[in-house]
């Protein structure tokens, strides 16, 4: 009985049985800065770089809550007020690319999943203005409701130009059609279209598919099949829909989660990705092997004071005096981001750019 052994508990224990609160590792890697809180329930976040003035960038993090919003903070971790998007229907992931042409002009955009409208929900950076007419809808034809609940988004832009949003649903079936790709372009007055151009994607049956990254040098989408492992196709639609490999799939303590790219150059770097039960990143070699090109060797394990992360993003350029080798963006479960510096997730196992 609890009552006859709870006084054979370390100190330590018996206060986190007493306070009911999850003990922070502190052998692990510290954030530099956490954020203000979110409202309901922190999610996702995405880097905005400033490209004229870097200590001036963004992070854009969901707040996933029927009464959600888009956050958008600056470097210090404060809210930006002025700039948060509120009244949005659940939004769950969030990315963001650069110079998608409306209206003759080149223009930055974040894009979040509202999962309960089923629509991709689209703002101009660094203003956080809406140029998507009120939104587009997602999976449109599927039968149940159930397959249209939006969950994942990256973006891919190609070297061409072109740009297309890889997005991912709540549930979906097995084979060839969990993840669809959508061309974005401009619907002749300024705001977003969205055309399907392919569906595809293995799905193990497991949880779900939530995380989505894309690595536009190489051209190659990833995501996460939780309890599974990562999954790697080729973002380029017309280089077919056979899945390229399958990396990280043992020695995660719970989900797959967040994935994102830290670039050493256009071919080399990282690949982090989530290990959301254990608090911890496990990171992969961007670069394949000479025997195998879609081969991703582990090459380090990084504890973070983050809880339960689910999404994360990661830059490899200079911001500002503390984020001299780049930033790397973790959501806690807290409701807040914790922001690290790279050179303290790299250690002394990892390269800095």
């Amino acid at each position: 009985m609890i009552g006859k052994n709870i006084y054979y508990l370390a100190p330590l224990a018996l206060l986190s049985l007493m306070s009911c609160k999850p003990v922070v590792d502190t052998n692990a890697v510290k954030p530099a800065i956490i954020t203000e809180a979110v409202a309901h329930d922190s999610d996702d976040p995405a880097i905005w770089i400033n490209k004229a003035d870097p200590a001036k960038s963004l992070v854009i993090g969901t707040d996933k809550d029927a009464d959600g919003a888009l956050y958008v903070f600056d470097l210090q971790g404060k809210i930006i007020a002025d700039k948060v998007v509120r009244g949005l229907k659940r939004p769950n992931n969030v990315d963001l690319a650069y110079g998608l042409m409306l209206n003759g002009k080149p223009t930055d955009i974040a894009i979040t999943t509202e999962r309960m409208s089923r629509k991709l929900r689209i703002y101009s950076l660094p203003d956080m203005k809406p140029v998507d007419n009120g939104g587009i809808d997602m999976f449109v034809g599927e039968t149940g409701m159930e397959y249209r609940d939006l969950m994942g988004i990256s973006i891919y832009t190609a070297k061409n130009g072109k740009m297309y949003a890889i997005v991912g649903r709540k549930n979906g079936p097995k084979t060839g059609g969990y993840i669809w790709q959508y061309l974005l372009g401009d619907d002749g007055k300024g705001n977003v279209k969205a055309t399907l151009v392919r569906k595809f994607g293995e799905y193990s049956g497991k949880k779900e598919i939530e995380s989505i990254a894309v690595d536009n040098e190489l051209g190659y989408i990833y995501y996460s099949d939780e309890q599974t492992g990562v999954r790697q196709y080729y973002a380029d639609p017309e280089k077919g829909n056979k899945q390229l490999f399958m990396f990280g799939t043992t020695g995660f303590k719970a989900d797959h989660e967040g994935i994102s790219i830290y670039k050493l150059t256009d071919s080399t770097g990282y690949i982090l990705v989530s290990d959301q039960g254990a608090n911890r990143f496990q990171i992969f070699s961007r670069e394949g092997t000479k025997q195998n090109p879609f081969e991703h060797k582990l090459l380090k394990i990084a504890d973070v004071q983050a809880t339960q992360s689910d999404g994360s993003d990661v830059v490899n350029v200079p911001l500002n005096n503390t984020f001299k080798h780049g930033l790397f963006v973790v959501m806690s479960d807290d409701r807040t981001f914790h922001y690290y510096r790279w050179e303290d997730i790299a250690g002394k196992e990892l390269k800095v750019k």
